[in-house]
């Protein structure tokens, strides 16, 4: 993987971003990461609000190569049999050399870069941290630490793939901590299931 360089000492928490781009859109009947919005595929502008944050390393995360991956960026593939977006970042986990990794999902076609930038500051030297939009977590939108990997392979060869699970377990061990979003931000956590969410996005 191509980081960039630190220096040493300079920095006690680094930022790995990951682009989700691995679901199967079932229910949209169409691959998100390629929908126009506003006149840009929705892979473009996603790749764009991650490296406003400057991390030290960008990945897309996905169960086989997309034909549109940018020649730049690094790929990370599930490890078959995919289990959706918990293999995702089960792989990005496991390969991570940074302290941090912020998993980002395809399909929110309003997040902001100064909302990604706000949740990343919020992290802790050995934690991350996980929005929370009234009742429900928002892990395709969240900072996990490094010392989550051995956690999340255990969680798929548990036979529970939910990724609210894991950040529950995460949470409970105190690898989490949840940012409750307030009512002005949460348009942010919009995301496109169905062509009905297309219309509205």
């Amino acid at each position: 993987m191509r980081d960039r360089n630190i220096e040493p000492g300079h920095l006690t928490r680094t930022l790995t971003a990951a682009l989700l781009a691995g679901g199967l859109s079932t229910r949209l009947g169409q691959d998100k990461a390629v929908l126009l919005i506003q006149g840009e595929p929705l892979w473009a502008r996603q790749l764009s609000l991650l490296r406003d944050l400057n991390p030290v390393a960008l990945w897309i995360s996905a169960r086989a190569k997309p034909g549109w991956l940018p020649p730049e960026t690094d790929l990370i593939l599930d490890t078959p049999p995919s289990r959706g977006p918990l293999s995702g970042i089960t792989q990005a986990l496991t390969c991570l050399q940074s302290s941090h990794l912020l998993a980002l999902a395809v399909d929110l076609p309003r997040m902001t870069s100064e909302h990604l930038r706000k949740i990343v500051n919020l992290a802790g030297q050995e934690s991350g941290v996980i929005p929370r939009t009234d009742r429900h977590l928002q892990p395709l939108a969240a900072v996990y630490p490094k010392q989550a990997a051995a956690l999340a392979r255990a969680a798929l060869t548990s036979g529970d793939f939910s990724l609210h699970s894991f950040a529950g377990e995460l949470l409970q061990r105190g690898l989490l901590r949840e940012y409750p979003v307030p009512p002005e931000e949460r348009g942010f956590y919009h995301n496109l299931n169905t062509p009905e969410d297309l219309r509205h996005a």
